[in-house]
């Protein structure tokens, strides 16, 4: 703008002394200097001027603190305990707290080969890209159109012209400049770096959303591994069962219904074993896509499920609206929604145009240079919509409406944030008691089967007795991994609703979002502050 306004006031002061020369008007060139340079000054003055709404982050709703896990229920609840100082947030690599090599090498593939994260990378930095083109509007516009013109006028068009060709060598500076007056652009421009904060918040959640689903899928396979186990020793116990029932049917102590009964038991649990691979391979090819590798190459080794859940710092529930990614976007998208308006709002006011014309003309190239050969002309121009049917009332409602919306889903996100804490905290608490239930349940159908086993063999009751404590004893084996496979997935998801060490202070700045080369950064590795 700076140069403009030099490049207006050189245009002004050249043309007075041109004027001097060949003009018998100095003054009243004087006068249009000086109405171009109150223009301009005033210009500059005005530019501080910005109409709109003032954006306020609207409250939100936050309570006290979670009612489905208390410090009250820590004695009673599987692994968790009183946060010491140092952990009472999450931090960075979350999945470290799981103890899990495997998984921690899958996650760390995440970050660099994830597509849905390379995509919403991409979607940051083209709005980055718009923040610095609404500020190109900040300055003035300048084109050159340098042209060679050739003519030639007959001998009838004039008895004074000489017939022949003639070429015309023109070289015109065009400069146009609308000053900001009412804020427009500076909205804009505030509404374009809000949008790239909260593509940024995107990002983030993109990324914490696949490392939740790794780990999810990663808990899933595991337990899947650990039913497959299960099954396995128990087909062996099956068949032993099996073998038993043979010798005694063969020293007909027993009947053959006995070994019918035994071996449909046997081969159910075999095809039960088996079908077990279908979930096993569905969750290997859903990790393979999450960390950016192709299903048919990608495969991991079966493991029984050993993990236990880490006692997770889930902090106070107005903590969350600092740590969760989705909610600082929505409160990002709200900020724009609010330029917007002001956007709209200066479409009340006139604008105002600067414009200057300078160059060079000439009929001959080596007369480019000389002083007859320039010329220039300069002046602003304001246009004023007087009517438009309400169509500006209209638009400052619409984006008026849009901004009550955003607000809305603002406010929604939160009360989901804190149904997600809570609905994980209670299945946490609700398992852990569940899971000890459970055992003793397992260890309850373990004693039955003993004894089932030894009253057949003495040749009091018959297999069928067998045959359904062992059926029982199977099925509450069965519920215990599930419950644990829950409680990973449940613990995992704990985490991912509680924002996974992300914090609201790594939004990017409106200077970083103009200027930073690297991605906006991530949450701070594990242990550090």
């Amino acid at each position: 703008m700076k140069r403009f306004s030099h490049l207006l006031g050189n245009a002004c002061k050249s043309a007075g002394e041109c004027n001097n020369e060949i003009s018998t008007m100095p003054r009243a060139h004087s006068r249009s200097q000086i109405l171009i340079a109150s223009v301009v000054l005033a210009a500059f003055a005005f530019e501080g001027c910005t109409v709109g709404p003032k954006y306020q982050r609207p409250s939100a709703p936050a309570p006290a603190a979670y009612k489905e896990l208390t410090p009250a229920d820590y004695s009673k609840t599987d692994g968790w305990k009183v946060a010491q100082p140092q952990d009472n947030v999450l931090h960075g690599k979350w999945w470290t707290m799981f103890n899990d090599p495997q998984l921690n090498a899958l996650e760390e593939q995440v970050n660099i080969s994830n597509q849905n994260i390379q995509s919403a990378m991409a979607s940051y930095m083209a709005a980055r890209a718009i923040v610095k083109e609404a500020r190109s509007q900040y300055y003035p516009t300048v084109t050159v159109g340098p042209s060679i013109t050739g003519s030639r006028e007959g001998a009838a068009a004039s008895l004074a012209t000489t017939p022949g060709t003639s070429l015309f060598y023109s070289l015109p500076f065009d400069a146009t400049w609308v000053p900001d007056l009412w804020g427009r652009v500076r909205n804009q421009v505030r509404a374009n770096t809000a949008s790239a904060q909260a593509s940024a918040a995107d990002l983030e959640n993109a990324r914490l959303t696949a490392q939740a689903e790794v780990a999810v899928d990663y808990y899933s396979l595991r337990g899947q591994d650990d039913l497959k186990q299960l099954l396995d020793s128990t087909v062996i116990a099956f068949q032993e069962s099996l073998d038993l029932t043979k010798a005694l049917y063969e020293t007909g102590i027993d009947s053959d219904e006995a070994v019918a009964q035994a071996e449909t038991q046997l081969e159910t649990t075999q095809a039960q074993a088996t079908n077990l691979g279908i979930l096993r391979s569905q969750f290997e090819h859903a990790i393979a896509m999450l960390v950016g590798q192709p299903a048919s190459s990608f495969s991991i080794p079966a493991e029984p499920l050993k993990s236990h859940p880490p006692a997770i710092p889930f902090g106070v529930p107005s903590q969350l609206l600092e740590r969760r990614p989705d909610i600082a976007a929505n409160e990002r998208l709200m900020e724009q929604a609010n330029a917007l308006i002001g956007v709209q709002y200066a479409a009340y006011y006139p604008a105002l145009t600067l414009s200057a014309d300078i160059g060079l003309e000439s009929k001959s190239f080596t007369s480019w240079f000389t002083w007859p050969s320039r010329f220039f002309s300069a002046g602003p121009s304001l246009s004023e919509t007087i009517y438009d049917g309400g169509l500006r009332h209209a638009t400052v409602l619409q984006f008026r409406a849009q901004y009550d919306a955003t607000v809305a889903n603002y406010r929604q996100t939160v009360l989901t944030a804190f149904q997600q804490v809570e609905d994980n905290l209670a299945t946490l608490r609700i398992l852990s008691i569940e899971i000890q239930q459970q055992d003793t349940a397992v260890t309850s159908a373990e004693r039955n089967l003993k004894i089932a086993t030894d009253r057949y063999k003495l040749g009091i009751d018959p297999y069928l007795n067998v045959i359904t404590a062992q059926t029982t004893l199977l099925s509450n084996q069965q519920t215990a991994v599930n419950l644990r496979i829950q409680q990973m997935t449940s613990s995992v998801q704990l985490i991912e609703a509680l924002g996974g060490g992300w914090d609201s202070s790594l939004v990017p700045t409106p200077n970083q979002v103009l200027h930073q080369d690297s991605p906006p950064p991530q949450a701070p590795p594990q242990g550090s502050k």
